[in-house]
């Protein structure tokens, strides 16, 4: 019986443990990018992991494990590279939408207020 707790207990350290380790960027934790001219692109683990997503979805046949190895830009998009293998229009929203660019390069305000969708909408 004490054995079986023990396990039990055991087993449910290592499963919180690596729970971090198997989601895209572990909770909590973001990615920065400068993102040219348009603003900083913030990659939100969280947001891609509530949608089920784990390191070997992206990693490392899509990125390298390496912050800085991917030199991503606009025609990586366009031509199904980087974050455009799945924010292509069918996976994901498609990053040839001019109106989308927001969802990923904030700026100042908009940034900090991520949460607050209605508040980080471009109203062109």
């Amino acid at each position: 019986m004490i054995k079986k707790l023990v396990l039990t207990i055991s087993l449910f350290f290592i499963l919180v443990a690596l729970k971090s380790n198997l989601l895209a960027v572990p909770a909590g934790k973001t990615i920065t990018w400068e993102g040219g001219g348009q603003g900083q692109v913030t990659f939100e683990g969280d947001e891609h992991a509530e949608k089920g997503y784990k390191c070997d979805s992206c990693h490392p046949s899509l990125f390298q494990m390496k912050k800085g190895s991917a030199k991503i830009i606009l025609v990586s998009h366009t031509n199904g590279q980087y974050c455009g293998a799945c924010h292509n229009g069918k996976t994901a929203f498609s990053t040839d939408n001019p109106k989308k660019c927001h969802e990923c390069h904030k700026t100042g305000e908009k940034h900090r207020n991520n949460k607050n969708k209605d508040k980080d909408k471009h109203h062109d």
